[in-house]
């Protein structure tokens, strides 16, 4: 894992990254199936289950209060990046728009392509998470989940869902597309949740 694509971390940057990790030097693309290609005029974002039902439109996110953030990433495969730059829309703000049910534990995470990812409402509705739409300065590629994707910094990558189009509000965990094919139901990188047993 070592080598020309990664490295280990210094003594400095240790802390920062969690066990079994190496350190990227580039951003690797890591996707299952085809890269959806949505343009900014045909994306669209709902809300539904146990929420009153919306539909959000480009427009209607790029309205919301704009922040940037730096947050370390970390794929389930084994590679950290350390400060990644974004530009995004923080989900304590999103949530403010819409009505959820008080009865709401969990929340499936649904992506153009099909992709699916649950987390738990106590995951998903803190001050560091945010929905990304530029990286570095830039539009986020589509590579890399553009025009729009969730990025949750304190759990595994693959709960940072690419090309978000949905959210579907649940009273009880329902398993998404990884965790049905064995990865770990929640993904907490520093106790190295990566699959479940």
């Amino acid at each position: 894992m070592v080598g020309k694509f990664f490295r280990k971390p210094t003594n400095q940057e240790g802390e920062r990254v969690p066990p079994g990790q190496h350190l990227t030097k580039g951003f690797p693309v890591l996707t299952y199936g085809a890269t959806p290609e949505i343009s900014t005029d045909e994306w669209e974002f709902r809300v539904w289950g146990l929420a009153k039902p919306a539909t959000f439109t480009w427009s209607d996110f790029l309205a919301l209060p704009q922040h940037e953030f730096t947050a370390d990433f970390h794929c389930v495969t084994r590679w950290s990046k350390l400060d990644v730059k974004w530009t995004g829309i923080k989900v304590t703000d999103f949530i403010k728009l819409i009505e959820v049910d008080a009865k709401a534990d969990h929340v499936m995470e649904h992506c153009y392509g099909g992709y699916t990812t649950n987390i738990s409402m106590k995951d998903f509705v803190r001050e560091e998470n945010f929905f990304a739409f530029q990286v570095f300065g830039e539009p986020l590629p589509a590579e890399h989940g553009g025009p729009l994707r969730l990025v949750v910094p304190h759990l595994y990558a693959w709960k940072s869902a690419k090309w978000i189009n949905g959210l579907e509000f649940l009273e009880r965990e329902e398993l998404g597309f990884w965790e049905r094919n064995g990865y770990h139901r929640r993904g907490e990188p520093w106790a190295e949740e990566r699959y479940s047993y």
